[in-house]
């Protein structure tokens, strides 16, 4: 089971009445993916906007960054509509005074080396990435992990990419400076994998799921091995049970939610929750992160276009402020970040 991070356009700019909501989510696509919250009482409306500056047509990227507890975050950026976007989405990705600048307001940092050019050959599905010589200057094998890791998964967020090989100054290695085995072929499907205790030979399989950061303002994809088939029901009650205790992420849901029911109909996606679900209203941001978390988990499965949450039995509304998001967006992070630096 491939999971994998998509892209949305921001041309398209979402404006929603205060009982509805929709997600453009930051995943796999070079086209826009919706998932529409559905209430009772107000229709969505969208409106057409530009996205950039007047002469300056923008489009959405997803970069990857580590968050310092080791995870690799994905952030959604803004950058000129460009040929070639690939290669500039992992040159935000490289250390450099500009990009560290722009990763540490939100608190993140980069994962490729200073000074590292790339060469990238789409073919097929394949991406062959040739990095410079550079790139073997990881000061440890943690290093060379998120490197390949997150470069892989950048280039899995594009609808041309499903797996990605590594050159390193124009010569394939069978590992890295600190033994990093990069010998194979790299997808987007283990990203932040969980470990597993040793059990018994038997049927597993993987499912992602988001949970805020320690400081709450970030969604963390967190890749879960289950022993139980990998679909919608099966992630939802993982999501409940929230992250290991030892991770440093948060619960997304309140202690003691129960699911009651998952269903999904004609791209419909109905979540029934038990009373607890409401206490999301008292957590700092009014249960936001709360209900993104749910919609990026449902989202990842084919075919689910909009997530209506029910608690016992009953249309759930969110709070007014509960507005259109892109995954991890920017410049929202940034704005969240204390002691953020204003640029000119």
């Amino acid at each position: 089971m491939k999971l994998k991070l998509k892209r949305a356009d921001l041309e398209r700019i979402l404006i929603v009445g205060a009982a509805a909501l929709v997600v453009a989510l930051a995943l796999r696509g070079g086209g826009e993916t919706q998932v529409e919250m559905i209430y009772e009482e107000s229709p969505l409306t969208v409106t057409e906007t530009s996205a950039g500056a007047a002469d300056v047509e923008m489009q959405s990227t997803v970069c990857w960054y580590e968050d310092g507890d080791g995870y690799l975050v994905p952030v959604t950026r803004q950058v000129p509509r460009q040929d070639g976007v690939a290669k500039a989405t992992l040159a935000l990705m490289v250390k450099s005074s500009e990009n560290d600048l722009a990763a540490a307001r939100m608190g993140l940092t980069n994962v490729i080396p200073e000074g590292v050019t790339f060469d990238l050959d789409i073919a097929n599905g394949q991406a062959r990435l040739d990095m410079s010589k550079e790139a073997l200057n990881c000061s440890s094998a943690e290093e060379e992990l998120l490197m390949v890791h997150g470069a892989a998964a950048a280039l899995c967020g594009f609808d041309t990419v499903e797996e990605v090989s590594f050159l390193f100054d124009g010569q394939k290695r069978s590992k890295l400076t600190h033994g990093t085995d990069v010998s194979g072929t790299f997808t987007a499907e283990v990203v932040n994998l969980e470990s597993v205790a040793t059990m018994a030979s038997g049927y597993a399989d993987q499912v992602q799921l988001y949970f805020p950061s320690g400081s709450g303002r970030l969604l963390v994809p967190v890749t879960r091995t289950v022993f139980s088939p990998a679909d919608i029901s099966t992630a939802i009650l993982e999501l409940a049970k929230g992250p290991k205790t030892d991770s440093g992420l948060e619960r997304p849901l309140p202690e003691g939610c129960g699911i009651k029911s998952v269903k999904v109909k004609d791209g419909t996606a109905t979540i029934d929750f038990t009373q607890e679900f409401i206490n999301v209203t008292q957590q700092d941001d009014g249960g936001q992160q709360a209900i993104r978390a749910v919609l990026f988990t449902a989202s990842q499965f084919p075919g689910v276009k909009k997530v209506e949450i029910l608690v016992d039995g009953q249309p759930y509304t969110p709070a007014p402020e509960t507005a259109a998001t892109f995954l991890n967006d920017a410049a929202e992070v940034m704005s969240q970040y204390p002691g953020v630096i204003e640029l000119d």
